[in-house]
């Protein structure tokens, strides 16, 4: 893959990502000018875009664990719930491919990023060491508890929260607590 066409490539997933964004209905965005060009097919789409979303579920994971690193759980549900607000399209389109697949590839393929994704939370969370079923069940409960969270606190919130940012650092942390003193 040439530069040029790598550069085109990440264009063209920000536009479908967009899209998804818009729409929200789960729906592979094919139409989407250059996707034809750029991606195979659906699965290869629907590929990039779980790849976005693992990657940015992992940074957002890193981000909560150096900011609450003693409630690892919690960490990864409020890493979760902020990736799935984030990228509201991405995880409708996930979703509805994990539950209806287009053919028996993307089945599979969906199968194995599920596991996948399952058991990074369930490690991350401090629920397991290792990277197999049962850490995928519980990364599975995991996910669903986050899932459940944000939709009850999507369906309470009745505007836009403002909250206070939190301290970005240990140093910033200390500093705050020197000024408080």
């Amino acid at each position: 893959m040439t530069w040029k066409s790598f550069h085109n490539r990440g264009e063209v997933l920000r536009s479908v990502m967009a899209a998804a964004d818009a729409r929200r209905d789960g729906h592979l965005p094919m139409d989407v000018d250059g996707v034809a060009e750029t991606f195979a097919d659906e699965l290869t789409l629907l590929g990039a875009l779980q790849l976005r979303w693992h990657t940015r579920l992992a940074g957002h994971i890193e981000r909560e664990l150096m900011s609450e690193p003693m409630d690892l759980e919690a960490g990864v549900v409020a890493a979760w719930q902020a990736t799935a607000r984030e990228l509201p399209g991405v995880r409708a389109i996930i979703d509805r491919h994990r539950q209806a697949p287009l053919d028996a590839d993307m089945a599979a393929a969906m199968r194995v990023s599920a596991g996948k994704e399952h058991a990074m939370l369930a490690v991350m969370a401090g629920r397991s060491s290792a990277s197999d079923e049962l850490a995928a069940s519980v990364g599975e409960q995991i996910a669903d508890r986050a899932r459940a969270a944000l939709a009850s606190t999507s369906a309470a919130a009745s505007g836009p929260k403002h909250l206070s940012p939190a301290p970005a650092s240990m140093v910033d942390r200390l500093k705050a607590v020197l000024t408080a003193a």
